[in-house]
């Protein structure tokens, strides 16, 4: 409930910023003479640069493991001394953190020193570390590592990235509409219209 009042505040907050801006500019006059209702294409972009961003995050664990080769481990059956491991900080971390439904547990081909978590939430995450990790680090590194990984779990980080990736969206979704707009009104008055649509015009539905 928090994060969803989170949501609506923020697509309320980032529509009457934008429109207090174009007002304070007198930039309304001109935009409503072109025929754009700015307000209606501003709850446009917000919708739909929101609801990307969380589609975004759905996918996250599925999009982490199909595109960095993620290999998950069977936290009933680890297979050596290194995934018992994993398993098992990754286990204690999150019993002392409070969550209650262990993460996906994986490692990915890598010789960098690295590890990441994600998910749309704590019971549905995903947590990473690279094969480098093991070959780098030992016990007391990785429990530092994971610590630090769990802790973005817990506080609900990914959430947070999405609301700001979600306010990026708006504004560069309603500003790159409006920017193929102008720049399609001064060619169509430069040309008379014998471009056709004018590159700004085919830059709105490209953006």
């Amino acid at each position: 409930m928090k994060r969803t009042f989170l949501l609506i505040a923020v697509n309320l907050l980032v529509v009457l910023t934008i429109s207090f801006f174009i007002n304070l500019l007198g930039f309304r006059p001109y935009l409503s003479s072109r025929g754009l209702d700015y307000r209606g294409l501003l709850v446009f972009c917000a919708a739909f640069g929101f609801m990307g961003s969380f589609i975004s995050l759905q996918l996250s664990r599925f999009t982490a493991k199909m595109s960095m080769g993620v290999q998950l481990i069977d936290p009933e059956r680890p297979d050596g001394e290194a995934e018992r491991l994993l398993v098992g900080t990754v286990r204690d971390l999150c019993r002392k953190a409070g969550i209650t439904t262990l993460p996906e547990i994986g490692v990915y081909p890598s010789s960098e020193v690295n590890a990441f978590a994600t998910g749309p939430s704590k019971n549905r995450a995903l947590v990473a570390v690279s094969s480098g990790l093991f070959q780098a680090m030992d016990e007391q590194g990785l429990v530092g590592v994971l610590g630090h990984e769990i802790s973005h779990i817990t506080n609900g980080d990914m959430v947070t990235m999405t609301l700001l990736q979600g306010v990026a969206n708006t504004f560069v979704m309603f500003f790159a509409r409006v920017g193929a707009m102008l720049i399609d009104g001064y060619l169509r008055g430069r040309d008379d219209e014998r471009r056709g649509g004018g590159l700004g015009y085919w830059g709105q539905y490209m953006l």
